[in-house]
């Protein structure tokens, strides 16, 4: 192995990890810059919030909806206008979907760079691809339409759309529908990390989207800054013993 390939970005060595048979994804912070999306339409939101007569004072910090992201969308409105009772947060939830779609169709949303490139380099090499994500399920699908991705993935799986409480309970189910038994959860936050060790596979923290806390990747397999570094990691990984 040349020098080049025993170096990440960074010249950093590569880690020793298997081949797996697939990589899961989360989306928000991880493939789709979500800031893109939802600081317009969160402003947006409050505006109507406030028409209706369910939020009065100003719009809260963009801090505490980026700081929120990849939490179940119950526990985002929590952190975001606590002192608000549920059918408000019901009505923020159906909003800011609304709004999403809206500002998806209407174009200038962007993914990471180098996502489309390093997805369909890995596709190219036989692996199967899939989306995790604690979003809403019409968001999910949005994003990967709009964006051209759906050629790629084999599966979305989305919280609201399969119903599970946590991140974790969302991956095993994924991997049992499919007969995954070797994974990769790549993801930039706490909700990830869990979800990849609470199933016994490898995590690939990203962290290049700068939303969660300092130690929000901590119990990772492998650190990356460009997702991109994810073909070199695939390409050096140790393949199954048959």
């Amino acid at each position: 192995m040349s020098n080049e390939e025993q170096t990440q970005a960074g010249n950093r060595p590569l880690p020793n990890l298997n081949q797996p048979e697939a990589i899961v994804f989360d989306m928000d912070g991880t493939l789709f810059q979500t800031e893109s999306l939802l600081l317009p339409a969160y402003h947006k939101m409050f505006d109507i919030l406030r028409e209706e007569g369910l939020h009065s004072g100003p719009t809260p910090p963009e801090e505490r909806i980026l700081g929120s992201l990849g939490m179940l969308l119950a526990d985002i409105w929590k952190n975001v206008m606590p002192e608000a009772d549920e059918a408000v947060h019901r009505r923020a939830d159906e909003l800011l979907l609304q709004l999403e779609i809206e500002g998806l169709e209407a174009g200038g949303t962007v993914l990471y760079p180098k996502v489309v490139e390093t997805l369909r380099a890995l596709h190219a090499r036989g692996v199967r691809l899939f989306v995790a994500s604690n979003g809403l399920e019409d968001y999910i699908h949005s994003i990967v339409v709009v964006h051209e991705l759906k050629d790629l993935f084999e599966g979305l799986y989305s919280a609201g759309g399969s119903g599970t409480a946590t991140k974790t309970e969302l991956l095993g189910l994924l991997l049992d529908n499919h007969k995954i038994s070797s994974a990769w959860m790549v993801g930039d936050r706490s909700s990830d990390v869990q979800a990849g060790k609470g199933n016994g596979q490898t995590v690939i923290g990203c962290a290049y989207a700068g939303f969660g806390r300092q130690d929000e990747l901590k119990g990772s397999d492998v650190i990356i800054s460009s997702f991109d570094e994810l073909i070199g990691l695939y390409d050096n990984s140790a393949a199954p013993v048959l």
